[in-house]
């Protein structure tokens, strides 16, 4: 089966063309190694995924060509322990920090020129 297919089928990704985005742009890696869209999986192949701003690391352990319910996706795979540790530790960290620039939305307008000027 299909990488792209079984990321699509196992709800990493909302849709089939982004999942075979994610794989041609190196965001998923099989076995430790890039590969390609085309490319066969087989259940006990491990995945890293990053999918935005949060990473897995999953074993294969079940083949699943069409696109179920969640808990249905969830069984065909397993998460390592290291990977949910990950994961948790960096919700956490986005909880309780916040990004310098998260208050900035694009351009800065004439008012907020001022402002910075009349600072600086």
């Amino acid at each position: 089966m299909r990488i792209d297919k079984w990321l699509w089928a196992a709800r990493f990704f909302k849709t089939r063309s982004l999942a075979t985005d994610a794989v041609s742009g190196g965001k998923i890696k099989l076995n430790g190694a890039p590969t390609k869209p085309a490319r066969d999986v087989k259940v006990g192949d491990r995945l890293d995924i990053f999918n935005g701003d949060t990473r897995w690391t999953v074993s294969i352990l079940g083949l699943s060509d069409k696109r179920g319910p969640a808990p249905e996706a969830r069984l065909l795979y397993e998460e390592t322990a290291e990977s949910i540790a990950a994961r948790e530790a960096e919700q956490m960290r986005r909880k309780f920090t916040q990004e310098p620039a998260a208050a900035i939305h694009g351009r800065p307008t004439k008012r907020d020129r001022r402002q910075m000027d009349s600072l600086g």
